[in-house]
Formats: C-alpha cells, sequence, structure tokens
C-alpha cells in the first residue's frame, strides 16, 4: 500500500477544484499554519469531515526504567502539554464500514 505524497494530494485537490497546484499549496499550507495558531491559542482546532485537533494535558508520573544505566531505577516524568488527533465518526465509518 503506497502512502499518498503531498505532491500528489496537491495535484488531485488542483485538478478537482479546477485551479492551479501553487493556489491549491498555499491554501493547504494556510490551513496547517491556522490549525497550529488555533490549537496553541483555544486547545481545539477542528477540520470539519476529518476530526479535530486537541491540546491536552499529561499529568507527572514515575515510572521504572527498562534498559539502560539506570535500569530498574524510579524515576518521575514530568506533567506536560501533548497534542492530540481525534477522528471524526464520519470518518470513521467512510474508512472502516459499520
Amino acid at each position: 500500500m503506497a502512502k499518498m505524497t503531498k505532491s500528489a494530494v496537491l495535484k488531485t485537490l488542483a485538478e478537482k477544484a479546477g485551479v492551479p497546484k501553487k493556489v491549491v499549496a498555499q491554501i493547504v499550507d494556510d490551513l496547517a499554519t491556522l490549525a497550529c495558531k488555533e490549537a496553541k491559542k483555544s486547545g481545539v482546532f477542528a477540520v470539519p469531515g476529518l476530526g479535530k485537533l486537541v491540546l491536552s494535558s499529561r499529568p507527572a508520573r514515575s515510572m521504572v526504567m527498562r534498559f539502560g544505566p539506570k535500569a530498574g531505577q524510579t524515576i518521575t516524568v514530568p506533567a506536560k502539554k501533548v497534542v492530540k488527533f481525534r477522528v471524526a465518526k464520519a470518518a470513521k465509518v467512510a474508512i472502516l464500514g459499520k
């Protein structure tokens, strides 16, 4: 199964919309920039029909190192923010079926 490259995606969208590939590339880049900015600011950015980017916090935790020079020692992993992508139900149904 070959993955679709950015160039192939841009070409397909440009042909479908009937606009130049450069215009589609600019729109896709602007969408990515907007998604990053809004997800950072409000914590959520929805892409209709596809899903949403969600900023969430992971609490601090302790874990036992499994390998390396600290193997067997308990260390604490600090709290941090992570970005998750939650797939929309419509996209799940379209890809996986019912």
